[in-house]
């Protein structure tokens, strides 16, 4: 048999093409799966990467508001919340004391530090808590003999705003049931 000199079998391809080939081929699907698994796993986090709100001041009221003796009055915190993905306008977070003497003003949370019950205001003799019994001065501090474990938990005025006659807070929970201050996460 006489093989024509033009007439060339297929040769197979030489297997570096092969190899470049195939590592081509598993990069492109590497990159196609990790790029939306990264996209998804940053929108996943997402809400704890967050800041908190925590570190602002929020407004509660004017300080014409407040009585000039020292009795508490009680108001609402109202603020913007989110939880993970939703968002809340215009919602209450909280609320606090407030005492006016002369133009200096004092905010507690009216949380019990005990076990977190609303404390009741108690007209000229401080705070009064009706689950455990826990009794505060007027200053905030803790009368002997009251089961909590520290007094009541003071809040940050803003001085600039109270200049102008507006009462400020920096509004945040605090950990029950122990002895020094934490803040809630």
């Amino acid at each position: 048999m006489l093989m024509s000199s033009g007439a060339n079998p297929a040769s197979p391809e030489p297997p570096r093409r092969d190899f470049f080939r195939k590592t081509l081929a598993i990069v492109a699907g590497l990159l196609a799966g990790i790029i939306p698994g990264a996209a998804g796993l940053a929108v996943l986090l997402d809400p704890l990467r967050r800041k908190s709100a925590v570190s602002t001041f929020l407004k509660v009221t004017t300080l014409d508001a407040i009585p000039s003796d020292g009795t508490p009055r009680k108001f609402q915190i109202i603020s913007d919340r989110e939880d993970a993905w939703s968002k809340f306008p215009n919602t209450p977070i909280g609320a606090v004391y407030l005492q006016r003497q002369n133009d200096q003003v004092t905010a507690f949370n009216v949380r019990c530090p005990h076990a977190g019950c609303f404390v009741d205001a108690i007209a000229g003799d401080g705070f009064h808590c009706p689950c455990h019994n826990s009794r505060f001065n007027a200053d905030g501090s803790l009368v002997p003999g009251s089961v909590s474990p520290r007094g009541l938990d003071e809040l940050e005025i803003d001085p600039i705003a109270l200049k102008n006659g507006v009462v400020q807070v920096k509004f945040q929970n605090f950990v029950a049931g122990t002895p020094e201050r934490r803040p809630r996460t």
